[in-house]
């Protein structure tokens, strides 16, 4: 396939809940930079090779400014959280954004996520206590997938854990591509905007022991901190991306692992795989949404592809951990797989702020499992699985299970 030959329409449709649609791998062997028509009718580029998919994330010239004139719309609607203006309030580039992240990224060291541990593995235990007090069949991904993200993250934020089920409607309303209106969009931000408002502003008169308290206690930007309103989007993108990625990374992780039952048994085996089983299940998530799309402002070489100025490009970082130049045997799943430097959570300057902490989560999840439930199964075929569609990020509707 040539790029000439066809424009494929993006994101490329596929029924299969956990296996990559065929394209990719010609994709990668023919046409690594290829035309794709998005869901609003405008033109992209999509790269799908590994060392292409690196290049682009990891070059600060390459932005997420997709508000500008001439950027692709992701869909008829917008872009959901891609193209809000919100996300534009977080700096870019440059000195600005990594202060940023040295701020904010002191709540995720690999100190505090060890501390975190306990309390996650309690908040996993009771999760399924109730899961299997209801019987099976249970649905993994509301009974644990979904709440157990949703605890920690506001735990982290001093946001109170009642109000998750607004939080799981304005995240699902800012991460979807096609199932909402331009309206209904804007409303939802609109709502999301004001809770976090006057959730700072109560942060401000009773401070607690909480990643926004402790913005707040920094002080404003000639203080060396943040301003008021980069304090309230970083709170809102925190709980968007805190708990709808690792709540369904974690119902597709535990679908992988039983799709295969000698996969369960090996890590009930030997459960010190689970650091290396979370890692490969990451690198072989064929489910894990949009990918990254990324303007360019000035005209560059990809691939031996010049891309003009004002492209808009997006970065498939599941179809590129699956590039066979880098990963031996890139199809197939190796527990133990060591090193993996896969590109699940980005790469460069914006890579994913909270990997240690999804990682924490996900290695948490599993060990209990495999502790409290060595029967677990599937409940239904694999091919039953349905993926949520329209997500920027990548789900299933349900991961039934037995024990």
């Amino acid at each position: 396939m040539s790029a000439n030959e066809q424009v494929l329409r993006y994101p490329i449709p596929n029924d299969k809940a956990l296996e990559p649609p065929a394209e990719w791998a010609e994709l990668r062997g023919t046409c690594p930079v290829a035309h794709v028509e998005l869901p609003s009718g405008d033109r992209a580029t999509l790269l799908t090779r590994y060392a292409d998919v690196r290049q682009v994330l990891a070059d600060p010239r390459f932005t997420r400014q997709l508000t500008a004139p001439d950027a692709a719309r992701l869909s008829a609607e917008g872009g959901g959280v891609f193209s809000s203006e919100l996300a534009q309030i977080i700096p870019d580039g440059g000195e600005e954004h990594q202060h940023w992240r040295r701020l904010v990224g002191k709540w995720f060291t690999a100190k505090r996520m060890a501390a975190l541990r306990p309390s996650m593995a309690r908040i996993a235990e009771e999760l399924i206590d109730d899961m299997v007090k209801r019987g099976a069949p249970g649905d993994l991904r509301a009974d644990l997938g979904f709440p157990l993200p949703v605890y920690v993250i506001c735990d982290m934020l001093g946001v109170p854990a009642a109000d998750r089920d607004r939080f799981s409607y304005w995240s699902d309303t800012l991460l979807n591509l096609t199932r909402y209106t331009k309206a209904e969009t804007e409303t939802a931000q609109a709502e999301f905007f004001q809770y976090m408002s006057e959730h700072v502003a109560a942060k401000r008169v009773e401070p607690g022991e909480d990643l926004l308290s402790e913005l707040i206690a920094a002080g404003g930007p000639e203080d060396g901190g943040l301003s008021d309103i980069q304090i309230l989007v970083t709170g809102m993108g925190l709980l968007v991306a805190g708990h709808e990625t690792t709540a369904n990374m974690i119902g597709k992780m535990v679908s992988m692992l039983l799709a295969d039952r000698d996969r369960w048994e090996r890590l009930l085996a030997d459960p010190t795989l689970v650091r290396t089983a979370v890692e490969e299940t990451l690198r072989l998530d064929a489910n894990s949404g949009f990918g990254l799309p990324r303007y360019l402002p000035e005209e560059t070489e990809v691939s031996g592809t010049t891309l003009p100025r004002g492209t808009t490009v997006v970065c498939s970082m599941a179809a590129a951990n699956r590039d066979e130049s880098v990963f031996e045997a890139a199809a197939e799943m190796d527990l133990s797989r060591s090193p993996n430097p896969h590109l699940a959570f980005g790469a460069g300057a914006h890579s994913c702020l909270g990997q240690s902490l999804a990682r924490t989560e996900l290695q948490v999840v599993l060990e209990v499992l495999l502790r409290r439930l060595p029967s677990l199964e599937l409940a239904v075929p694999v091919e039953e699985l349905e993926r949520v569609e329209g997500l920027a990020v990548g789900g299933l509707r349900t991961v039934p299970v037995r024990w």
